[in-house]
């Protein structure tokens, strides 16, 4: 992760404060998009929200 990546997550965080995402889920999806992931194995249900692609969820 790159200062700059943590600079974007910010700027995401802010920019879609209505969606209720963590800091963490802003990071986690500059970081996919950064390193080109499209697929996440989550437990968020945020991670639908980015529309990057499918979630996988997992079953407990």
């Amino acid at each position: 992760m790159t200062r700059e990546d943590i600079h974007r997550a910010w700027d995401v965080f802010r920019q879609f404060s209505d969606k209720g995402w963590s800091f963490t889920d802003c990071t986690s999806r500059v970081v996919m998009e950064h390193v080109g992931l499209t697929t996440a194995f989550a437990f968020d249900d945020h991670f639908r929200q980015f529309g990057l692609g499918p979630v996988v969820p997992m079953d407990t």
